[in-house]
């Protein structure tokens, strides 16, 4: 793990008419600060089921608190929490979110504005596009099904997803909107994003895959190369 000093973090305030964000990115894991206090999070009158709880040491369905890392998610969205969890875990970041989203529409909003947000904490964190080995690719299964992730940290947003889900929910995530989310995070993490899944017969494993084959695949590219410290690893000169 990085020493604090050189971690790369970010801290990200999303707020709109439709969603109310706070997200903390470490991509080097560690410890992170709790969110800061905010009127946002603050007395409301929420169902248990959409309300992030007051005390972030609370642990929930998409909580992990270790020496090497922080992860503790809060959306609203379970399915949404349980992906975003698996992918923190596997690309050993650090990662702290809630969100107070219009579920009473549906997830849609959410969903996006949460990808949204991940992505610029990830840029922000990420921080000169230097020295890093840029390319990332990763195979991983679970049980039966097993999915592909390529990326490349290109500072030009693409992103080519085929998840063949067959059904429309996963809880009370719309299977949509992972592709839609997915799409998202790379516009504004600004990579190139091929992710497959390949095979598999449960949607919930196919779900899974991809976001363990993102992560290390994210967690590859992202990797410092030593000796390299401050070169642009392209042909262009810059990224």
């Amino acid at each position: 793990m990085a020493s604090k000093a050189n971690r790369r973090t970010a801290y990200i305030i999303r707020n709109t008419n439709e969603t109310k964000i706070q997200l903390s990115l470490s991509l080097d894991g560690g410890p992170l600060d709790h969110l800061p206090a905010s009127e946002e999070f603050e007395n409301h009158n929420s169902t248990p089921d959409d309300e992030p709880p007051e005390v972030q040491d609370t642990k929930t369905h998409a909580s992990q608190i270790t020496d090497l890392q922080h992860i503790w998610i809060w959306t609203g969205i379970g399915f949404l929490d349980h992906m975003l969890h698996a992918w923190a875990k596997h690309a050993g970041w650090s990662l702290r979110i809630r969100c107070r989203g219009d579920l009473a529409i549906d997830d849609h909003h959410t969903t996006e504005d949460t990808f949204l947000a991940l992505g610029t904490a990830f840029t922000t964190a990420l921080g000169p596009r230097t020295g890093l080995a840029r390319f990332g690719y990763a195979y991983a299964p679970l049980d039966e099904a097993l999915s592909r992730a390529v990326l490349d940290i290109s500072s030009r947003p693409f992103f080519v997803g085929d998840f063949g889900f067959q059904g429309p929910m996963m809880g009370n995530l719309n299977t949509q909107m992972i592709h839609h989310g997915v799409g998202s995070w790379a516009q504004n993490a600004g990579v190139t994003l091929h992710l497959d899944v390949l095979k598999g017969q449960n949607d919930h494993h196919r779900a899974e895959s991809a976001f363990k084959a993102l992560a290390v695949a994210c967690k590859m590219a992202c990797e410092r190369l030593l000796g390299r410290e401050g070169e642009v690893v392209s042909t262009k000169g810059v990224l």
